[in-house]
């Protein structure tokens, strides 16, 4: 080729380098440059497990069995000292994107946001996340498992999908996008579309190993075409959230194993967390918490039912371990776990929201419905299977996060303190050595960043980016001995509020999260009296350096060293978005948030679309609605879901069984209600209905909802009815999206086997929440529909 027809790369958006002539052969050629990662570019992964306390791992202390969680220990060095925010998806922000979760928008779970700058759950695009950067630079990034840290009213399949993983800087995304979900029947999504399980649990499905398999695929997908491009994977199982499902042959590997309870358990991984040089030889064991009972004062009943809790848990996790070993040793496999930068951390310590008895249903917490003993006992043999969505007790909870104080959402170390470890042995040297250095989930990306030598991008898809406010922790990966890079760090969550400075800790308990020390309750709202309390009297200060684990506070001592520490807070807090402070606890799930679909008294539905996300779908708690469905119902009868709502925690479902219009309504999984028709449903075009009247007010914080009464209409005509004296206060369940024509994902009852798709034909369903009495159905129907 002549020196005129040269071949140029260049940059899209900039100048085309080569010669446009008349013809081709007066012309000369450029290509646009293609995105290229550097010379030997590892490639990252990031494990992300959920609600695992510092002592649950056995490279931790525990005598629950983590061979590959340990080996990724053993190839390279484990943290004593990383932190995390208290609750997973203000973590998970940090972890993606190196800013404090205030600074994203993310105060708490994306369920409990508020109209503050802190607290909107909207991620801003000038806090750009890893996968955004590392795209940039010519990586492949995959996304698999947990996401959360969308807005609840933006996860419908209206969108906006822009803050989805694929709009976030991931190219390929499977996983669910909320905070948890059913083991065996998980609300998938694929990139940015719902899809239902490959298998069912009879066949052998279970979550965690469908996000393997995917995780794998994916890299696979990519290497078999270009082997030298890196890849950035985020692996988030729903594990060790609750539900804990896990096979029983897993399960039973654990039998008898925690018999002697949780103080027998803390002593000995207290021991050999100090053996493992994880903590100070001179620490003590923090003290007994006083909401978790003594484990001599438990019947032989509660011990059985506690002992089996735990066991499913431990299998849960050694099960979960085992996932995460097949995706390694498939990077082994292929070649390239040398050149991986892995990184494992839990979003948070382990997870109280079992209640002090535990629990069949995890959605009894969020609706303040007691755990009855009775329920539990008779549940016991089904626990870890797909029939309950199950927690462990506080004493687990409290053992796991062993040797700290407290849990998940409290700022005490038992809630902020961490499992973390690195792996790269192309370029870190140590193996299985101990680091003691500060730090915080907010100092991954920037370490990530400094040892693949990538500088923060000034803009992201032409949005100017703030500025990373994680530091790199990289030199200590090499040598042990250099002082923490962090020196200074809040912590907000819920109320609770807490910050670090220099080996000092100054904590702020929200009044009443220790139900048995306060005359408070948990949720109360926070006055101005109230604060200039809490900022008097309310505050507790550790020296950290020398009392690991928050035995004794010393405010009373170095009153001057708390005024300090508490207005370092306030200073932090004015840098961070985290003002005004918000203890209302599960009250913040009830809060009227935007919506892109406006909330309406008329909402129409139709089968064979998307299941509708909780937070699109019409408002039904203590509320007067009706439910209507325009059907055909063929020669020879038909039988299945009209439509649904819920699962095994909670919700609704209208169906025809047997020829009769029902109504069954799943009070938490504690009561269950059937309505049936006086007759049976009639051939041909009808509109089948149910009409809620409620009859009384609800009882929130005695976990009772309105009563009320429920009338079956065929053509509005009543043809049965029935009393429901309590209903769910403040959520349906945990993923509660409405279901047109089959009862989708984890059966609602048992009354018949789900889905049951319905075998006639159902033009519509037309919810009204208007509370007026529906005279003429089809009228209302014809109305709803023009309102449209």
């Amino acid at each position: 080729m002549s020196e005129g027809h040269a071949l140029h790369e260049y940059r899209p958006g900039t100048t085309f380098p080569g010669v446009i002539g008349r013809t081709y052969d007066e012309s000369s050629s450029a290509w646009p440059e293609p995105r290229r990662a550097r010379e030997g570019a590892p490639n990252v992964l990031f494990i992300v497990i959920d609600d695992m306390g510092y002592g649950q791992l056995g490279c931790y202390g525990s005598p629950i069995r983590t061979p590959n969680i340990d080996r990724i220990a053993s190839n390279g060095v484990r943290f004593a000292n990383m932190h995390t925010t208290a609750l997973c998806s203000p973590t998970r922000t940090c972890i993606l994107t190196g800013r404090n979760h205030h600074s994203n928008h993310m105060a708490a779970i994306t369920e409990a946001s508020t109209g503050f700058p802190g607290y909107d759950g909207n991620v801003p695009f000038e806090n750009g996340f890893i996968a955004e950067i590392l795209k940039g630079e010519g990586y492949n990034t995959f996304a698999v498992g947990k996401w959360h840290v969308t807005p609840t009213d933006q996860t419908t399949a209206a969108g906006p999908y822009d803050r989805w993983p694929l709009g976030r800087g991931f190219e390929r995304y499977y996983g669910f996008l909320g905070g948890d979900t059913h083991q065996y029947y998980p609300e998938l999504v694929h990139d940015n579309h719902r899809v239902e399980p490959p298998k069912t649990p009879e066949e052998g499905y279970h979550l965690t190993e469908d996000l393997v398999d995917r995780a794998i695929s994916f890299i696979a997908d990519a290497k078999q075409v270009a082997p030298d491009k890196p890849f950035f994977t985020y692996f988030a199982p729903g594990a060790m959230h609750a539900p804990h499902h896990a096979p029983k042959e897993w399960i039973d590997r654990y039998a008898g194993a925690f018999d002697e309870g949780w103080d027998v358990y803390r002593e000995r991984v207290f021991a050999n967390q100090k053996e493992l040089g994880l903590v100070p030889a001179d620490a003590e064991l923090s003290r007994h918490d006083p909401d978790v009972q003594d484990w001599g004062s438990l019947s032989a009943d509660e011990r059985r039912l506690y002992s089996r809790m735990m066991e499913v848990f431990a299998g849960f996790l050694e099960h979960t371990d085992h996932q995460i070993g097949r995706l390694v040793a498939f990077l082994e496999d292929l070649g390239v776990l040398d050149d991986t930068l892995i990184m494992l951390i839990s979003d948070n310590g382990a997870s109280s929201e079992g209640g002090p008895t535990g629990s069949i249903n995890e959605n009894k917490f969020f609706n303040f419905v007691p755990d009855s003993l009775e329920q539990n006992l008779a549940a016991i043999d089904d626990l870890g299977g797909p029939k309950y969505f199950n927690h462990y007790p506080w004493g687990w909870t409290w053992a796991g996060n062993t040797p700290f104080r407290r849990w998940k959402r409290e700022t005490y170390r038992g809630g902020i303190s961490d499992p973390f470890m690195v792996q790269w042995t192309n370029r870190i040297p140590a193996r299985g050595e101990i680091r003691s250095q500060y730090a915080h989930a907010i100092d991954m990306v920037p370490t990530v960043l400094d040892l693949l030598g990538v500088e923060p991008p000034a803009a992201i898809r032409g949005v100017t980016q703030s500025p990373i406010e994680g530091v790199s922790f990289a030199d200590a990966l090499v040598e042990a001995s250099v002082p923490s890079s962090r020196t200074t760090q809040y912590f907000e969550m819920l109320g609770h509020r807490s910050i670090y400075h220099d080996g000092w800790r100054a904590v702020c308990p929200w009044p009443g999260t220790s139900f048995a020390e306060s005359g408070r309750a948990f949720g109360d709202p926070i006055t101005a009296d109230v604060l200039r309390e809490l900022d008097a009297d309310g505050w507790e200060l550790y020296h950290v350096a020398e009392d690991f684990a928050e035995n004794h506070d010393v405010a009373g001592q170095y009153p001057d060293k708390l005024v300090e520490l508490i207005s370092l807070w306030y200073v932090e807090a004015g840098k961070f978005n985290v003002l005004p402070i918000d203890g209302r606890g599960q009250q913040r799930f009830a809060e009227l948030r935007p919506v892109i679909a406006k909330e309406r008294s008329r909402y129409v539905y139709f089968p064979h679309t998307s299941e509708v996300a909780a937070s699109a779908a019409p408002r039904l708690v203590n509320r007067p609605h009706t439910i209507n469905a325009l059907v055909e119902i063929p020669e020879g009868g038909a039988e299945g879901v009209l439509v649904s709502q819920g699962g095994v925690d909670g919700g609704y479902s209208l169906y025809v069984k047997d020829g009769r219009l029902v109504y069954t309504y799943n009070y938490v999984a504690a009561e269950y209600f059937h309505i049936t028709s006086d007759d049976d449903v009639p051939t041909g075009r009808h509109i089948l209905s149910m009409e809620f009247a409620p009859t009384g007010q609800p009882s929130i914080r005695e976990g009772k909802g309105a009563p009320g009464t429920v009338t079956l209409f065929v053509d509005g005509e009543p043809v049965g009815g029935g009393d429901l004296p309590v209903t769910i206060p403040i959520m349906l369940g945990l993923a509660a999206g409405v279901s047109v024509g089959l009862d989708a994902g984890a059966p609602l009852t048992d009354a018949y086997s789900a889905p049951f798709a319905f075998t006639g034909t159902i033009d519509r369903v037309v919810f009204d929440v208007s509370g007026e009495h529906i005279v003429d159905h089809e009228a209302e129907l014809r109305a709803a529909l023009a309102r449209q």
